[in-house]
């Protein structure tokens, strides 16, 4: 069962203090407590685990600090539903609101190589508006012999630079969890000029020592990419791992499947999931069109298959875009032919702008239809 509490309750009000004295004392139960920082208010859910059959909702939301409660399902407890539509998606960070009705755009290098590079990514960025990137410093590669990424020795001056284009946020792929340390210890010491979202490759979905280990710290949210040859349920029951350590700030990144049926793109892609995965979960969702396409052919109408498959995943209701970009593909060090050009950001842009006005213009359709339904 999970118990949310009325928003902004205050950790050291009577009516917390009296209802987690009442929680704690349930025979056969253990809570759980997840903060959520929303754009404007916290909720504090309390996740009560163990023999709860026998509890009754009316007396859980009797409870002074608690607004209303859920009987959860055993499928993703804490990033799942549950047939409640009220509950809240998505968290700030840094200033930025990651939620399942917004899009946020992660345009960038899928690997840092020279300051000269990021810094003209980043300049772009900022002359289209854009708060958030992507910056690959650490990368695991099929081939043992291939460039595994700069690591830490990057980190300063990508993140100085990212500073100073006011970037908030860098999606960051992390391999191990001495990872964390080395970007916390970084930003700390530069003091904090931007943010990071720790990035799961899809090799390490099912990774579970790691994914405990990035679960357990709640500086930096998450974004999870799902495993290239397993299943949806088993992708996401992998993001459940990092909110049972305690981070719910996850996003769930769909990159496309790996299966031969997926010729001639790199991976099957997966968009049409997109809604299920929110109807699932309250997790945002990303697409990742470049890796799922893996090229930049193009189509008899004149559009990249990449963008195509950017609207098929935005149209649908994505929250999130993670593309590769690069001011020299030819130079890039990794996956330099699916990478687009600075020469196309704008119109990149515009096309993902268009596409959410579309999704929100199909909302709107079947919210009239609903009402007409009803009446």
């Amino acid at each position: 069962m999970l118990a949310i509490l009325h928003p902004n309750t205050a950790l050291d009000s009577e009516a917390y203090r009296q209802t987690m004295e009442y929680l704690e004392n349930l025979p056969g139960v253990s809570i759980r407590v997840h903060e959520i920082q929303g754009a404007s208010q916290r909720l504090t859910e309390i996740y009560l685990l163990g023999d709860t059959k026998s509890l009754e909702k009316a007396e859980i939301e009797a409870l002074p600090a608690v607004e209303r409660a859920i009987r959860i399902s055993e499928d993703y407890r804490i990033l799942g539903r549950h047939k409640d539509d009220q509950r809240q998606s998505g968290f700030t960070y840094n200033g930025v609101e990651f939620s399942q009705n917004n899009l946020n755009i992660f345009a960038g290098l899928c690997a840092v190589d020279v300051p000269e590079h990021v810094e003209m990514m980043l300049q772009a960025l900022e002359d289209n508006g854009e708060v958030c990137t992507r910056m690959g410093a650490y990368k695991p590669r099929t081939n043992p012999y291939s460039f595994q990424g700069h690591g830490k020795g990057c980190l300063p001056w990508v993140f100085e630079k990212a500073g100073k284009h006011g970037i908030n946020v860098i999606a960051m792929e992390i391999t191990h969890e001495s990872h964390i340390e080395e970007i916390d210890t970084c930003l700390e010491k530069l003091g904090r000029p931007t943010g990071v979202m720790l990035q799961v490759g899809t090799r390490n979905t099912q990774n579970f020592e790691l994914l405990k280990a990035i679960g357990r710290q709640s500086t930096y949210p998450v974004l999870l990419k799902r495993g290239f040859g397993i299943t949806l349920n088993e992708s996401l029951n992998a993001a459940e791992y990092l909110a049972s350590e305690g981070n719910a700030n996850v996003i769930f990144c769909l990159r496309g499947m790996k299966t031969e049926a997926g010729l001639p793109h790199r991976n099957m892609v997966d968009f049409a999931h997109v809604p299920a995965v929110k109807r699932l979960t309250r997790m945002p969702v990303c697409v990742d069109p470049s890796h799922s396409v893996g090229s930049r052919d193009q189509s008899p109408d004149g559009i990249l298959d990449v963008m195509h498959a950017t609207a098929q995943g935005v149209i649908a209701g994505a929250n999130m875009v993670l593309v590769d970009f690069h001011p020299k593909p030819e130079k890039a060090l990794v996956d330099g032919p699916q990478a687009l050009l600075m020469s196309e950001l704008p119109a990149y842009l515009e096309d993902i702008r268009l596409c959410h006005e579309t999704w929100k213009k199909r909302q709107a359709i079947y919210q009239r239809l609903r009402e007409t339904t009803a009446e």
